[in-house]
């Protein structure tokens, strides 16, 4: 077998391969890789020694069996043939479900969660996101501060878990989607320095260094991070990336790495015939960002929307803190121009970063699907000083008007794991880390964030404490009782309504009507002849919709059609789904 590295600055480079030690040597058709040859078949344990240093893991590799320190191994992905024929699954239509694997169940492994695959089925999701799977110290963690970036964390079971995972979600319909960050590396355990000019002090990023895509070198690092990309899509047959935090990936070069990523995953698509897309987390409400590259963009499928998160959240919760504050000015008002335009700071002034910021969205170019709505995810529950989540203080009602506006509003829907039944446990921030100044690091720095915001240090979980992953584990005992099964069931009803009407799944962004009103707190929009309105006060909301003859699709509770003059009498804290033709 032939063995390859990346070390353009190394004198000597040394492989270290089941016990042998072979000296590379330098390859003459690209420079600065080295190549060498041993025995090696699946599983065979391998690493690198640059100029007679320790013994590193291939940065390259694609399994740590003993974590991020130890040594390589060989993975021979044709020892594990697919079972299942799959032609692919597009965004356009579809509807996520974010999932982290160390805690969907209390195994915390993706045997153990394809075994609950069932459950998404019956919901009526059509993709499942797997929260990033790449190694990292200890067994548990968020997994944002992966090393080997083509690699799986071994304690989730590794690359042949992985395969089986997608196996058995193809089986049962489900596209994957993988979350992976190309923004930075994790603290501990990264040994990329040691072999080429990964980083870079050109520009720094709030994890230190900024990944190199625009220094001397960079053109291999670029090359490093497309061809993990590409190996999920194509080695593990994943539907489609998201993209970690791209507003941190510092590059100046004229073709931007996403541009040149959104390239090469449309060509892979090609080569398989499969549907291949990349969804980003920006925080720069940049249109380019997801228009077509022919149209000047830089061609990313969708990009996650947190405006509308962040307006809806404080429509149902009245908080006010933080980036909340310019959306809980006027909360609907906000929901709506949300629904509407996309983009809530479309070149507004926002008094969280004091400047003005985004750009509006041409709606006549961007497709609807190309936003992802939701109204919770991993960040907004677990950066919370205890991750609650909103049913931790909202009624089941309340919980109902956030999923209605979620899965029949215009933009592409994504779930967070256990919100569909409203579960009582929390999501909070865990770490593993076995270097102990890192450890006590992130606890001081986890209290002392929090205690700006008045908070307890006494309150702020312990991210080490084991017990505090265990409370993040979901508890699968509640969907069979109340008042979760209720709300479970709503998701449920809400979920195949969008598959049964097109109208909820029109790309038109420029067709949604918004109709509020702020005092009252209801909020009501059309989408062809679909009509839905939520009432977030108590209590009952008259709300005008009109004398067209309406037929009730679902209700959360018992509501009657429009009266004679077209005035819905809606129930406090409740929501309804019409068609209105």
């Amino acid at each position: 077998m032939q063995f390859e590295v990346w070390a353009p600055q190394a004198g000597r480079v040394t492989l270290h391969c089941e016990g042998a030690t072979r000296a590379m040597g330098r390859d003459p058709a690209r420079a600065g890789w080295w190549t060498g040859e041993a025995e090696a078949g699946d599983g065979a344990r391998y690493g690198y020694a640059v100029d007679d240093g320790p013994v590193r893991p291939d940065p390259r590799s694609r399994r740590q069996p003993d974590g991020p320190d130890g040594l390589s191994a060989v993975v021979d992905h044709g020892r594990r043939p697919w079972r299942t024929e799959w032609s692919g699954r597009p965004l356009q239509g579809a509807v996520l479900y974010e999932l982290h694997v160390g805690t969907f169940t209390p195994g915390g492994t993706l045997d153990a969660a394809a075994e609950r695959l069932g459950h998404l089925v019956e919901l009526g999701v059509t993709h499942v996101e797997l929260m990033p799977l790449c190694p990292f110290p200890g067994r548990h963690g968020w997994g944002y501060e992966g090393v080997s970036l083509w690699a799986v964390h071994e304690p989730y079971g590794g690359p042949a878990a992985l395969r089986r995972f997608v196996d058995r979600a193809h089986e049962l319909g489900l596209g994957v989607v993988l979350d992976v960050v190309h923004n930075h590396l994790g603290p501990s355990g990264n040994h990329l320095p040691e072999f080429g000019p990964y980083f870079t002090d050109t520009h720094h990023t709030p994890w230190g260094a900024a990944v190199n895509l625009d220094a001397p070198g960079s053109d291999e690092v670029r090359a490093f991070l497309l061809g993990s990309a590409l190996a999920w899509l194509r080695d593990y047959r994943i539907d489609g990336l998201r993209l970690d935090a791209v507003h941190a990936l510092a590059d100046t070069r004229a073709c931007h790495f996403l541009e040149e990523l959104s390239t090469a995953v449309d060509a892979l698509a090609a080569e398989t015939g499969r549907p291949l897309f990349l969804v980003a987390e920006s925080d720069l409400n940049d249109p380019r960002i997801i228009t077509a590259r022919a149209d000047g963009g830089l061609g990313v499928t969708a990009q996650w929307n947190d405006d509308f998160h962040h307006a809806l959240h404080t429509a149902l919760t009245g908080e006010a803190q933080g980036y909340y504050a310019d959306f809980a000015r006027a909360p609907l008002e906000a929901l709506a121009k949300t629904l509407t335009g996309g983009y809530f700071h479309d070149g507004t002034y926002s008094s969280f970063r004091d400047r003005h910021h985004g750009r509006p969205l041409d709606r006549a170019r961007v497709a609807a699907h190309r936003l992802l709505g939701y109204s919770q995810t991993h960040d907004q529950v677990g950066n919370r000083a205890q991750g609650d989540r909103l049913s931790a203080t909202l009624s089941p009602g309340l919980l109902a008007c956030a999923a209605t506006v979620t899965l029949t509003g215009p933009f592409t829907p994504m779930l967070f794991m256990g919100e569909e039944w409203a579960a009582g446990t929390p999501w909070q921030f865990f770490t593993d880390h076995t270097d102990p100044e890192l450890a006590e690091a992130v606890r001081r720095g986890r209290r002392r964030e929090f205690a700006a915001h008045g908070w307890a240090e006494e309150d702020v979980p312990d991210p080490q404490d084991p017990a505090t992953r265990d409370r993040s584990c979901l508890d699968w005992s509640e969907p069979g009782q109340e008042p979760h099964a209720r709300v479970l069931d709503w998701y449920r009803r809400l979920v195949a309504l969008r598959h049964e009407q097109p109208d909820l799944t029109d790309p038109d962004l420029a067709d949604m009507k918004v109709a509020h009103d702020e005092e009252a707190r209801w909020l009501a929009f059309r989408r062809g002849d679909v009509c839905v309105a939520v009432n977030l006060g108590k209590e009952v909301a008259g709300i005008p919709l009109g004398t067209r003859p309406a037929r009730v699709l679902a209700a959360f509770e018992p509501v009657d059609t429009p009266d004679e003059e077209g005035v819905l009498r809606l129930p406090g804290e409740s929501c309804v789904v019409l068609e209105q033709p």
